[in-house]
């Protein structure tokens, strides 16, 4: 990302092409019901307008996927990173038994677009040529998503598109976690900080509730995500040191295009505290989370 990219974006905001993420169309009458006992948040709060954000649990707890829900006439849409379609589809199938509900992969019938700041005023609300809006909240700042038919034109904003690379060193710079850096099947949702955007602790039982529940309870997890700068070298995979020992890993690493600093999350050990490092020694400084 350039500086000059940065400041457009910081003060005008922008677009990015999502239309490569795995998609799905869950209908039947059952479809909130036994989607609600699958994901950490409370499907039954899906609507129209806006996208509900939840993760799908295995019985340990562990993340599968993220998903953004949102609710149409007839169906409920999920989306979630391309990688997961092969792993998604299934892992949500094994649990329809007796339910009638029927999930169907349309990856190939849409393109899915977001925006946010200028680009998410200028997209509110549309509906043509079968375009479908949605609030949406990815970056941690209020957006829109756009549903499109795959037929259809790219959607026109004077706001500047993002490559896939801007994007992902957008949302490093935003503190957001992603699958497969942050978002893994050894990663417990609490340990992301997703319990306030994508939990409910209230909605009643799911696969892996129990054990988040007892997180919840306890307040101990193994690991916490924080945000880091350094002003050295810093790669992917690096372990995280405080003195001698080991206690974390950088997972997503991005340059800032202003301040040159280099920048990022990582994992370390909850209630760890002090001067960390990495492995090759660069002192890091840290942060909590977004």
């Amino acid at each position: 990302m350039t500086p000059e990219l940065f400041h457009q974006v910081e003060a005008h905001g922008g677009i990015v092409d999502l239309s490569s993420r795995a998609t799905f169309r869950l209908t039947g009458n059952d479809r909130v019901r036994y989607l609600n006992g699958q994901v950490t948040n409370d499907v039954r709060t899906a609507n129209a307008e806006r996208t509900l954000y939840a993760c799908v649990t295995d019985l340990k707890g562990k993340i599968v996927a993220d998903i953004h829900v949102h609710a149409g006439t007839d169906c409920l849409l999920l989306d979630a990173e391309p990688d997961l379609r092969e792993i998604l589809g299934p892992r949500l199938e094994r649990y329809i038994i007796a339910d009638d509900a029927e999930l169907t992969d349309i990856t190939d019938e849409c393109q899915l677009w977001h925006g946010f700041g200028e680009a998410c005023e200028q997209g509110a609300g549309s509906t043509e040529h079968g375009a479908i809006a949605v609030k949406s909240n990815r970056l941690g700042i209020t957006g829109l998503d756009l549903w499109l038919p795959s037929s259809s034109s790219k959607p026109q904003a004077s706001s500047p598109i993002l490559s896939a690379a801007d994007f992902e060193t957008y949302r490093i710079l935003r503190g957001i976690p992603r699958y497969p850096n942050e978002l893994n099947a050894g990663t417990f949702p609490p340990e992301a900080g997703l319990d306030a955007s994508a939990m409910s602790y209230t909605k009643g039982c799911y696969i892996g509730q129990e054990i988040l529940s007892r997180i919840r309870t306890t307040g101990k997890m193994p690991r916490t995500l924080i945000r880091w700068t350094a002003d050295g070298e810093v790669k992917q995979g690096d372990e995280v040191l405080l003195g001698d020992k080991v206690v974390g890993t950088i997972t997503s690493v991005a340059t800032h295009p202003i301040t040159l600093l280099t920048t990022g999350l990582a994992y370390v050990r909850q209630g760890t505290s002090g001067d960390l490092r990495t492995s090759s020694g660069t002192a890091l400084v840290t942060s909590g989370a977004s």
